[in-house]
């Protein structure tokens, strides 16, 4: 049905709009500005000057405005209240646009219970997201002057996750279905290409919850080196932490994985071409490729100049585009048997229940 591949789109780019606003929420260090959940009346922002007074107060008693932003002005304050209070807008906005089209297409029979239990769990997740949203906020509300890095990482993980559900529902209900010509290599790498895309996106967010990116700006190099000594990539104990809190080990393994995703996507395309697979896998394999080739370029700049704002965002932008592009790339090569049934009809009885 139209309507429903219209709604999911809509909800698609909204956690989009989400995830680009956090990020600037992020590089401005506005996260902390709202230090109180109010999940219903935190709708609605300061509207008089005693309650914007009551909340810059609030800012004033936590370790980020002591430690970094002591003297901050009154205006200066909104512009960090601002970006926060958007962020939480929007997934607020998010969870209404989900909710009321949904119970609207189940009253009206048009979801199969297959599409049904996969919306439901969607549903789950963005109340989730919320929760955890405010765990990660709370992690700098008492002992730092920012969010730990690890639940920074699950949040953003966590929309990702989301998103690429609802990318996923998108592709399986609302294609045609086309089989996939293609030997079982072809497909198994471009799984792991997608398992490498996540992993990136996971230490992407390890290097900004420890600003990781404005330390270390030399490239090719990283410390001096191509590859850092192992005593200073490996000073923490136990050294599995270093893969989290050490920022030159985190920064290095953002690094690392860039280079082999590019690698891999590189050798992936050159077999899909040589296996001579449909047209449609082999431009999916090349155009993922050119982006990320766009992303290192960009990632490159945003390290050099310590992560400015709009190529910090940029940077954001292109893996949300990667992290699309691959996930319409492994769906496509997992068909294996043709569909003619009309999209129409498939997106109400559903695909495999």
């Amino acid at each position: 049905m139209r309507g429903v591949r219209v709604w999911l789109i809509i909800v698609a780019a909204l956690v989009v709009c989400t995830l680009m606003v956090g990020g600037a929420t992020r590089l401005t260090e506005s996260g902390l500005s709202i230090v109180e959940w109010k999940p219903v009346t935190g709708t609605i922002p300061p509207l008089t000057d005693a309650e914007w007074s009551r909340q810059f107060e609030a800012y004033k008693t936590i370790p980020q405005y002591r430690e970094m932003n002591r003297g901050m002005s009154l205006s200066e304050f909104k512009t960090i209240f601002w970006w926060e209070w958007g962020h939480r807008l929007l997934g607020r906005l998010i969870g209404a646009v989900f909710l009321l089209p949904f119970l609207w297409f189940l009253w009206r029979g048009f979801l199969s219970p297959g599409l049904q239990r996969r919306l439901w769990i969607i549903f789950v997740l963005g109340g989730l997201q919320g929760a955890v949203g405010w765990w990660m906020v709370s992690s700098g509300l008492t002992e730092r002057v920012s969010v730990s890095q690890y639940r920074l990482a699950i949040h953003f993980m966590l929309a990702l996750f989301i998103f690429s559900a609802i990318v996923w529902l998108l592709r399986r209900h609302t294609q045609g279905g086309v089989p996939s010509v293609a030997p079982l290599r072809v497909k198994v790498v471009g799984r792991i290409l997608l398992a490498l895309v996540f992993l990136q996106l996971y230490f992407g967010a390890l290097v900004a919850g420890l600003r990781a990116g404005r330390v270390f700006n030399t490239w090719p190099l990283i410390d001096g080196a191509f590859i850092p000594s192992s005593a200073r990539l490996f000073f923490e104990q136990p050294w599995w932490r270093n893969f989290f809190d050490n920022t030159l080990t985190v920064q290095f393994s953002h690094r690392m994985i860039a280079y082999t995703l590019v690698v891999v996507a590189v050798v992936h395309a050159i077999d899909a071409v040589r296996s001579r697979t449909s047209p449609a896998i082999v431009s999916g394999a090349l155009w993922i490729v050119a982006a990320m080739l766009v992303q290192v370029a960009i990632g490159i700049l945003t390290l050099l100049n310590q992560v400015p704002i709009d190529l910090g965002l940029a940077h954001q932008a292109v893996a949300i585009v990667i992290l699309t592009m691959t996930l319409f790339h492994v769906e496509r090569l997992g068909r294996t048997l043709p569909d003619r049934t009309p999209a129409k009809l498939r997106l109400v009885v559903g695909e495999g229940g």
